[in-house]
């Protein structure tokens, strides 16, 4: 009996050309089309979180949850955004799923974007040259499987 859990999961979506967008507005897409927010969806809590670790990874300091909350609280003020989703756990679970993306490291309760590297390097390093090669291997194997059977 097999288990329908997958090891991995990768969402990948393309969108229209970066044009005159907003640092907010990119961050967005890039969540988008990583999969890490779904379209249409409200809740984009994840964003600001980005968005301050992308700010924080310039000047390569680490960030304590507490300290993204006030800085993601800050952000959506500045933008005239709810404050919905701050709430201490929902940061921690945003930050979760980042860090399962490989895109953000944690020690000893700091976090960081990983290793200070800029997102499209750690896209390209983590995500294109790991995740998505071997994604595609397996799924070649069950092709491949499935010929023969």
């Amino acid at each position: 009996m097999t288990r329908d859990i997958p090891l991995g999961e990768i969402t990948l979506r393309k969108y229209e050309k970066p044009y005159d967008s907003s640092k907010r507005e990119l961050i967005r897409k890039i969540c988008l089309s990583l999969g890490l927010l779904q379209p249409g969806d409200s809740r984009d809590i994840i964003v600001d979180i980005l968005q301050i670790l992308e700010n924080s990874r310039k000047e390569k300091s680490w960030l304590s949850s507490f300290d993204i909350r006030d800085k993601v609280g800050e952000l959506r003020k500045e933008n005239s955004l709810e404050a919905k989703g701050l709430a201490e756990s929902n940061i921690r679970r945003q930050l979760k799923r980042l860090r399962d993306a490989m895109l953000v490291d944690k020690q000893e309760n700091q976090y960081r974007m990983s290793e200070f590297a800029p997102l499209s390097e750690l896209f390209e390093t983590k995500i294109e040259r790991f995740i998505v090669p071997q994604t595609i291997d397996r799924i070649k194997e069950y092709l491949a499987h499935l010929d023969k059977v």
